[in-house]
């Protein structure tokens, strides 16, 4: 179970203690239920995940598991549009919470900035109280995912 709330940002924020930095790419398979193949490079060091999530904004069912990277390639020759590029860093938050921050298609038209802090609870979701820095809370925004932008972006402007 994946609990979540998902922000707009404006840029990377300074003030934090980075923790990672990675490239990734991610592509969709479908989207609904969300069926996502991402690989994530770290330090010249690339790992391969498939990712199916299911209905929901604040609270939804989230499995993750391992490809190699064969079969990574082989799903992301199935995708019918480009995959998705993100600057991907996580910063230490305060309350011994994490900031996922990305910049999703750096350079495109469709260039944006978002974070998420995933929670242990509903309860604890709820009474967080986001820095100053921290943009508009998206989290129940109908087409704020991932894979709606996906659909927007890649979908709606493919050939196939």
């Amino acid at each position: 179970m994946e609990i979540e709330r998902k922000f707009l940002l404006e840029k990377f924020p300074e003030q934090l203690p980075l923790l990672e930095s990675s490239e990734v790419e991610q592509g969709y398979l479908s989207v609904t239920p969300a069926v996502r193949i991402r690989s994530k490079t770290i330090n010249g060091k690339t790992s391969y995940r498939l990712c199916i999530k299911g209905k929901g904004t604040l609270v939804r069912e989230e499995v993750e598991l391992p490809l190699e990277k064969d079969a990574f390639q082989r799903l992301k020759n199935l995708l019918p549009g480009e995959m998705i590029r993100k600057e991907f860093r996580v910063y230490k938050l305060y309350g011994g919470y994490e900031l996922e921050c990305n910049l999703v298609d750096h350079g495109s038209e469709t260039e944006f900035m978002y974070a998420e802090v995933e929670f242990d609870s509903v309860e604890d979701a709820n009474a967080f109280i986001p820095p100053d820095f921290l943009g508009e809370d998206i989290t129940e925004r109908p087409g704020s995912s991932m894979s709606a932008y996906w659909q927007r972006t890649r979908l709606n402007n493919s050939n196939t």
